[in-house]
């Protein structure tokens, strides 16, 4: 793909038209394929977009303006429809790209099986990377009815591929007993149910590290997002996600690149899951490009 034909239509709020200038990529993983409860996901990063006209270009939290930051939209990477291994590959390669020009990565999913080809890109520019993962669900089994390629693997996949010792899940309130075990028992770091408290007890111990965040926007609570495809109740407030973004921002990490995955549209007719993830992205975008 050519970054300057990339896109034609709506882009995310400020963004800058010229991909040489830019620090940061946004691109769009426009895939559900292998999605176990309600499908929709794929449409995710273009509502993300459009609703992102309705935010302010200016971060109270941070005190941090968008136009203080230079970020590309390449829009959504073309997909096979139902190819997922097909459509895995396709996204490793636009990443290496991404990686290639020295540009930060921040991707819209999309199901959460899209992070394992882009973290496994980013091992290849940062082979000590840290993963940092905040969602509902572990995400942590080898197959899902016999299938590996499934959005219940991919942290297992990644967890698998750089060592389990090398990530952190926080959030976590749904998975089956075994997938908590195999994270015990390999030295992977999990906490349940909340993120912002744990996070401050883990964010010391990767200090100076490069980073990769990747954030299933199930992790909230479904009163604060129901537009996604597994629901799963007992979830963290937007305030709690907000608050945990920032705290890696103000920690002594290198984010490396992060995704934001999971929104689908069609579940929420109020669009506040939409709203909330193009919020969560301006935030994302305003403190961490500036840490690569």
């Amino acid at each position: 793909m050519r970054f300057d034909e990339a896109y034609s239509g709506n882009v995310f709020i400020k963004s800058h038209p010229d991909f040489e200038e830019a620090e940061a990529v946004i691109y769009g993983m426009p895939m559900d394929w292998t999605v176990s409860y309600r499908p929709g996901s794929r449409f995710g990063p273009t509502r993300i977009r459009e609703v992102s006209i309705g935010l302010e270009e200016y971060s109270p939290y941070l005190d941090r303006d968008l136009e203080e930051v230079k970020y590309f939209d390449a829009g959504d990477i073309p997909l096979p429809f139902g190819n997922p291994q097909r459509s895995l590959n396709i996204i490793e390669e636009f990443i290496d790209g991404v990686l290639d020009a020295g540009k930060f990565p921040l991707g819209m999913g999309g199901e959460h099986l899209v992070s394992w080809p882009v973290m496994k890109a980013v091992y290849k520019k940062y082979p000590d990377l840290a993963i940092i993962h905040m969602d509902a669900h572990t995400d942590l089994r080898e197959n899902y009815e016999g299938e590996p390629l499934s959005h219940s693997t991919p942290i297992r996949k990644i967890a698998e591929h750089i060592g389990p010792k090398n990530v952190y899940s926080f959030g976590i309130r749904s998975g089956m007993k075994e997938e908590f075990q195999w994270a015990k028992e390999n030295g992977m770091h999990i906490s349940k149910f909340e993120v912002l408290e744990p996070l401050k007890q883990i964010l010391p111990k990767l200090a100076g590290r490069p980073v990769y965040v990747t954030i299933d926007i199930d992790v909230l609570d479904p009163a604060h997002a129901p537009g996604t495809g597994t629901v799963d109740a007992g979830g963290i407030t937007s305030r709690e996600l907000l608050a945990s973004i920032h705290q890696i921002a103000k920690s002594d990490i290198k984010v490396v690149g992060c995704d934001l995955v999971e929104v689908a549209p069609i579940y929420d007719v109020s669009e506040q899951t939409a709203n909330t993830a193009s919020k969560l992205i301006r935030e994302m975008i305003l403190g961490w490009v500036q840490k690569r």
